[in-house]
């Protein structure tokens, strides 16, 4: 009850929804920046932006929210994801995320041009179930079926609060290793042989009317980006030994890379950090889902950290409908060695300037959109709750369609009506 309580007394301080200029008082203010944790701070929102960090700020004309010294943080990354892209997993008619245009490895389409942010929706229902408990931005992922290719396409990073464009710049995914092998030509071998390849097509040496050539124009101009240097390439990859060929690969080619998974990550942690490449890591593989992941553990996010590689976090499985587990991932490193503040960097900063967005999001500075998240207590361990969701200082509505159908069918004496009539049972 007392937890019901702040939350409507939260909502009475902030007003209408509309409002932007606020003043959080006597916080916890994890930053998520070089200025790290502030005791009873205050945080001072003017035209959604934070205008001040501090002690005793004066509040002015702003709306004040009394946050009792609980914790404040940015909103955190909800991992990559398909939010958006993809409705129900088991109906096809609401999942735009991969791409399949051909019918076999010999007619692979190679199409990096693909940009699946042009099917996000941002009246997905996700979209309110990941908001409420703290998840404020996330990065769409682009992939490919059988009959596509390991290089996926493009996606970027959509905030949550019903935008419809991407922010940032985009980046393109690519599947390697064991998992890219099925788009490949069923060989790991055969990915270097057809990156080198793609790279000699950007670059002119292999015509554009060849009959070998795999780019169309506009996938060569894409290419040109990210093979160049000036965009980020996310690759999936586990095994060690393939993660130290892709960080040369890379380094020769002046690609700019980060590793998603990375399971056997901690076995070159000591090359990944020398590369400057950020990881993005599911902290809960403990056990190899196959081949590549023999030396998966608990403790991979901590020894990649003490190593001083740039950690994040990453669901395999069913992220989308599940990106609320993204703080039981960072809990679950923190348990097993990763300290507390580089799991939460992990959960904001980290995520927001490998894409290119670390001016908008991912810390509490002034000059950053006031997206921020007021929680019951320490936002890593799940036992606790998102209180309150601001997003360019508007109070977001605590509700997605699973609290509606808690409140309707909790209590059947709510005075809510029965999802069928007496007389049709």
């Amino acid at each position: 009850m007392k937890r019901l309580a702040l939350v409507a007394a939260l909502f009475a301080a902030c007003g209408v929804a509309s409002a932007q200029d606020l003043l959080i008082r006597n916080a916890t203010v994890h930053t998520a920046g070089a200025r790290g944790t502030l005791q009873h701070a205050d945080v001072l929102v003017k035209g959604g932006r934070i205008a001040a960090v501090g002690n005793g700020l004066s509040a002015g004309n702003a709306q004040v929210v009394d946050a009792q010294g609980r914790p404040l943080t940015p909103t955190l990354f909800g991992g990559i994801t398909d939010i958006g892209v993809e409705e129900v997993s088991g109906e096809s008619a609401t999942v735009d995320e991969t791409l399949a245009l051909g019918s076999g490895a010999s007619d692979m389409q190679v199409r990096p041009e693909f940009d699946v942010t042009l099917a996000y929706n941002p009246d997905s229902v996700l979209v309110p179930v990941a908001r409420v408990e703290g998840i404020g931005w996330t990065t769409l992922a682009a992939g490919s079926k059988a009959g596509g290719s390991f290089i996926g396409g493009q996606g970027g990073t959509v905030r949550l609060d019903g935008s419809l464009d991407a922010i940032g710049p985009r980046v393109l995914f690519v599947t390697l290793g064991g998992d890219g092998a099925s788009l490949s030509g069923s060989s790991r071998a055969a990915q270097w042989m057809l990156l080198d390849q793609l790279i000699d097509e950007v670059r002119g040496r292999i015509p554009q009317d060849s009959r070998f050539a795999l780019l169309t124009p506009a996938g060569r101009t894409t290419l040109a980006k990210y093979f160049g240097g000036g965009g980020r390439v996310v690759v999936r990859i586990q095994r060690a030994a393939d993660i130290l060929r892709l960080l040369r690969w890379s380094k020769q080619r002046g690609v700019s890379i980060a590793l998603l998974g990375a399971t056997e990550g901690w076995k070159v942690a000591p090359q990944i950090a020398a590369a400057g490449v950020p990881v993005f890591v599911d902290a809960l593989a403990d056990l190899p889902a196959d081949f590549d992941e023999l030396g998966a553990t608990l403790e991979n996010a901590a020894r990649l950290d003490a190593a001083g590689v740039r950690v994040s976090f990453s669901q395999s499985g069913d992220a989308s409908h599940n990106a609320r587990k993204i703080r039981q991932l960072a809990g679950n490193a923190v348990a097993n060695g990763l300290p507390w503040e580089a799991a939460l960097a992990g959960l904001t900063a980290v995520p927001a300037n490998a894409f290119g967005i670390g001016g908008e999001l991912g810390t509490i500075a002034v000059g950053q959109r006031a997206d921020l998240v007021l929680w019951s207590g320490d936002p890593l361990d799940v036992a606790n709750v998102a209180q309150q969701v601001w997003m360019d200082g508007r109070a977001i509505p605590m509700r997605s369609r699973q609290t509606e159908l808690r409140d309707r069918y909790l209590h059947p004496d709510n005075g809510l009506p029965r999802a069928y009539p007496n007389d049709a049972r």
